[in-house]
């Protein structure tokens, strides 16, 4: 039986790539009183949110803010673009671009699924999993479609499954290069506010993303960036939505209110998310991430483990992938280390599950907060037995040591 009055000593080091860590300063905020989601008081705030929140996805279109996960934001971004029956184009990275394409049949989309195209001795059922977008066959693809069926591309940037992070930029220029109609969708979950994006400046037509990532928030918002021409879009397509429609909140947004009942205290939430990342500039935080990122990484070489992402200029700034040895299972391994050291790590997904798991490093961590993960993980692996090259935590210390962070992030902290 569950109990639920058991909590050990010390704070639980959740290193999954999401939920991450909630600093207390937003945990504050979000305590404040409940207030009159129909008052000035929050009118105030909700201008204060929709106007920072565009500067996260670097867009000056609107922003629609659900009170969801972001599967609701994946069917927001699909019922409102698209008509019953639309081909939809996609492309399969790992778990979450699988689900999405789920997703989109469930609505009545007619989709296609393009994988990369090579093997891989480490997961030969599963080798498009270690590889991100190919903009190459996303071109190829569209010549070929000449009568224009295909009415949407649908890339996830950053494969919080596996820790591959694609050139979505690319992507934009596979499709004009093609000189194909077809709308840009891109699934930034665990990429928005840790990993560099530019929906305006990339051509997105719709970026999708939540709040419990690189946010820092609780599970319960999600967002849908919105571009001129899925707006106009929106205007003819014909799949039915109501609490999804964007017509309506981004209206009533213009004054800074909900068509429904917002999830008013993740709003105060969001707002102080919003003011930490200003403070500490976009440009800082990806430096910062791409930094842990690659001290996590030298501790993985180090145990003489294989990435999951097993091309170097793809590797995620916000999680690593680890696939542990033949016999050897992924998701006892991480039972263990829960159970000795309170330590929470992503299993492996789909395709994957038992064979890998996920280091997070991301949102409100530290180079300690990361030494210590690491150092939870090196003991696991120890205990369960796995054979190790050399010792993690000695080059993740080496890394952070030697690779100080840049100054004008020291200034800021």
């Amino acid at each position: 039986m569950l109990n639920l009055d058991f909590h050990p000593t010390g704070r639980h080091f959740l290193q999954i790539p999401g939920p991450s860590p909630v600093p207390d300063r937003i945990l504050r905020a979000m305590s404040l009183p409940t207030i009159d989601h129909r008052g000035p008081e929050f009118g105030a705030l909700g201008l204060k949110v929709l106007a920072g929140i565009g500067k996260i996805f670097k867009t000056r279109q609107p922003v629609v803010i659900y009170p969801c996960s972001g599967t609701g934001a994946w069917e927001a971004a699909l019922a409102n673009t698209l008509s019953p029956g639309d081909h939809v184009l996609m492309f399969e990275t790992g778990h979450f671009a699988s689900l999405w394409r789920r997703l989109a049949e469930r609505l009545g989309l007619s989709t296609e699924f393009l994988t990369w195209q090579g093997g891989d001795e480490q997961l030969p059922d599963a080798a498009g999993w270690r590889h991100g977008v190919d903009a190459d066959q996303i071109e190829a693809r569209l010549r070929a479609d000449t009568g224009r069926r295909i009415k949407a591309v649908c890339v996830v940037h950053n494969e919080t499954s596996t820790g591959v992070t694609s050139d979505i930029a690319s992507v934009r220029k596979a499709i004009d290069a093609a000189g194909h109609p077809a709308l840009l969708m891109v699934d930034s979950i665990s990429g928005l506010a840790s990993a560099d994006l530019r929906h305006d400046e990339w051509g997105i037509d719709v970026t999708v993303s939540g709040s419990q990532k690189g946010l820092m928030l609780p599970p319960g918002m999600a967002f849908n960036a919105v571009s001129a021409r899925a707006l106009e879009a929106a205007r003819s397509a014909k799949l039915p939505r109501s609490f999804f429609a964007w017509d309506e909140i981004i209206a009533m947004n213009r004054d800074g209110y909900w068509p429904y009942t917002p999830n008013t205290n993740l709003m105060y939430g969001l707002h102080e998310a919003l003011e930490m990342l200003a403070a500490e500039g976009l440009d800082n935080v990806f430096a910062r991430h791409l930094r842990w990122a690659e001290g996590v990484r030298a501790a993985v070489r180090a145990w003489g483990l294989p990435v999951q992402c097993a091309d170097p200029r793809l590797y995620s700034p916000v999680l690593t992938g680890v696939i542990v040895p033949e016999g050897v299972d992924a998701d006892a391994l991480r039972r263990l280390i829960h159970e000795r050291f309170d330590l929470s790590l992503g299993t492996g997904l789909g395709k994957v599950k038992g064979r890998m798991f996920r280091m997070g490093h991301l949102g409100d961590s530290n180079d300690l907060t990361l030494v210590a993960m690491v150092a939870g993980v090196e003991m696991g692996l120890k205990i369960a037995g796995v054979p190790l090259a050399g010792s993690g935590v000695h080059a993740v210390m080496s890394h952070f040591a030697t690779h100080a962070a840049p100054a004008r992030l020291q200034a800021a902290a």
